[in-house]
């Protein structure tokens, strides 16, 4: 049986940046996001948090909700809205800086 091909597309291309950027601005690792992320029940490894990062590795909707609640961010500010989603580097920088002023602001 032939596996499909990971195709991840804009959303999910910002979702990983989001994900990465947020992380580096609270200061944290991989391993310790990892770690919050098991410890909220949702068992991750470091491994499967950085193939999400890399979007080497979907990011599922259980784990979108438990990496942002270990990010202290509502799951939302992880998302792209249709509007961002035709330049998802742009996008990404915009929504992440704006949590990120949130979030050390």
């Amino acid at each position: 049986m032939e596996t499909r091909p990971l195709e991840i597309g804009p959303a999910g291309l910002h979702t990983a940046r989001a994900i990465e950027r947020i992380r580096l601005a609270l200061g944290l690792t991989q391993h310790q996001l990892a770690a919050r992320c098991t410890a909220m029940g949702r068992p991750m490894t470091n491994t499967a948090l950085s193939r999400t990062e890399r979007a080497h590795r979907r990011c599922d909707i259980d784990d979108l909700v438990v990496i942002a609640a270990a990010l202290g961010v509502p799951p939302t500010v992880l998302l792209s809205t249709g509007a961002r989603l035709a330049h998802p580097r742009h996008s990404a920088t915009d929504a992440c800086g704006g949590a990120q002023g949130v979030l050390l602001g």
